[in-house]
């Protein structure tokens, strides 16, 4: 297996992860099963999911990034080798 279908494999992989994340963001943080907890338990257990929710939205955000910055790479080095290719036949007649 080359790079190419290396990193495109890695690509699937992490759109499969952002969808994953997006389903973490989605979740309720409040449930009907807090409103039987003390306040400051169910206080803290908010902050928890939300920082969670966050943390997963940035994360998705931050591997989107990447794999457009990784899909421009590999689209740039398609056309790069396509120009060389296209140089060498010129040459060669």
């Amino acid at each position: 297996m080359d790079i190419r279908q290396l990193k495109l494999d890695i690509i699937k992989a992490a759109e499969k992860a952002v969808t994953e994340l997006i389903k973490v963001a989605n979740e309720a943080i409040i449930k009907k099963s807090m409103d039987e907890l003390s306040p400051d338990i169910a206080a803290d257990r908010l902050k928890n999911a939300a920082a969670s929710k966050k943390l997963a939205i940035f994360d998705a955000f931050e591997i989107l990034t990447r794999i457009e910055s990784e899909r421009a790479m590999l689209d740039e080095s398609s056309k790069d080798k396509k120009k060389m290719s296209n140089f060498a036949e010129r040459k060669a007649k």
